[in-house]
């Protein structure tokens, strides 16, 4: 699981969409972007299928976010990257819930054989104890 982290502003979105973009063209298996809205839909590649949040008012905290997250691969079975851009930007996802939220999907990641990207923004010093094992990028 991969994680960028900065200030808003910082260019995680950017880099995100550079990544999955890339991954078109080297990966092996089907991409997913959730964003939370649909500003991004013509930066990415047509073929990855991109999910906006809006489109979703009543997924509001953790758990609701995960078994969506649950549906999403129950309908795609070849899903390499789940990239999620802004989890803290969500309704009712806050720094403290962090840490169980990275620990669910890195129990999803490995049960499922897909990777996780996942943007934060917020400071290494605020959210450098709830990522764990993380990978983080620059």
């Amino acid at each position: 699981m991969k994680v960028l982290s900065g200030l808003k502003g910082s260019g995680k979105t950017k880099k995100m969409i550079h990544m999955a973009n890339d991954l078109v063209e080297t990966g092996t298996g089907s991409i997913v972007f959730i964003n939370k809205n649909h500003r991004l839909i013509y930066d990415l590649k047509y073929q990855i299928r991109v999910v906006c949040m809006e489109d979703y008012p009543h997924i509001t905290n953790i758990d609701e976010y995960i078994g969506f997250l649950y549906g999403i691969i129950s309908s795609d079975h070849d899903i390499e990257v789940i990239f999620i851009d802004g989890i803290l930007s969500h309704k009712d996802v806050h720094i403290p819930d962090l840490k169980e939220f990275m620990n669910r999907l890195s129990d999803i990641s490995k049960k499922h054989d897909l990777d996780f990207v996942v943007s934060i923004s917020a400071s290494m010093d605020d959210v450098g104890d709830c990522l764990g094992g993380c990978e983080l990028l620059a």
